[in-house]
């Protein structure tokens, strides 16, 4: 591990701050007014499953931690198709709160308490997945003591990872009630898609038995879809 264990917690808990601080400010500040329940229940939803897994994996995994904490890409192709992301995400809490003045969209409550249960789904699955995968880095990255996973839901999906990211985004605009929100989560869509595409060509390149498990395990993101 690079970092030593304080060092490790102070990073983790810096990047959460300023992830509170900066999705604060894109949910609030176009909406113009703190009165605004589904932002707060989203924060709920959250951050509180975040919490837990920071500690979990400061005690059990902090090696999987630090690799979280990696956020600069090697391969060009993903430094680009990272940035298409982040603008997907910003337009994804940016657009919400900017429904809420104008009142744009009409998004039932009980539409809304469901997606945040999507939301806790996804993250649920999300939390499986570091559970089984202990080098499931931010970037693409192959170490030198990598395996293929193929056990948990690996043994369904080749990329469970994003199967969970996508769940909890497409469900993030009914959840924080705006309908056209829902237009940069399709974007999003397309973008994970290019994303894991191009990281299965350096999976297959760069990680053994990499292609014989995309023979045995047919589908990417969503089992007998794709």
């Amino acid at each position: 591990m690079t970092f030593s264990q304080p060092q490790l917690i102070r990073m983790a808990l810096r990047r959460i701050s300023a992830a509170v601080v900066v999705l604060s400010v894109l949910l609030f500040l176009p909406a113009g007014t703190l009165d605004y329940w589904q932002a707060w229940a989203y924060f709920v939803t959250l951050f509180v499953p975040l919490t837990f897994v920071f500690f979990y994996l400061i005690r059990h995994d902090p090696e999987l931690l630090e690799r979280r904490m990696r956020m600069k890409e090697k391969e060009p192709t993903q430094s680009l198709i990272i940035k298409l992301g982040s603008l997907c995400y910003v337009l994804i809490f940016l657009l919400p709160g900017l429904d809420r003045r104008f009142g744009l969209s009409e998004v039932p409550a009980t539409f809304s308490v469901l997606a945040d249960v999507c939301v806790l789904l996804g993250y649920a699955l999300f939390i499986r997945v570091l559970r089984v995968n202990s080098f499931a880095s931010r970037i693409i990255e192959v170490e030198q003591e990598q395996r293929v996973i193929t056990t948990g839901p690996y043994a369904r999906v080749r990329h469970p990872m994003y199967s969970a990211v996508l769940l909890m985004f497409l469900a993030t605009p009914i959840a924080l009630g705006s309908w056209w929100a829902l237009l940069p989560a399709l974007l999003l869509v397309i973008v994970i898609v290019v994303r894991l595409l191009d990281e299965e060509r350096v999976l297959v390149k760069e990680l053994k038995g990499y292609r014989e498990y995309m023979q045995a395990t047919r589908y990417r993101l969503l089992p007998f879809v794709w």
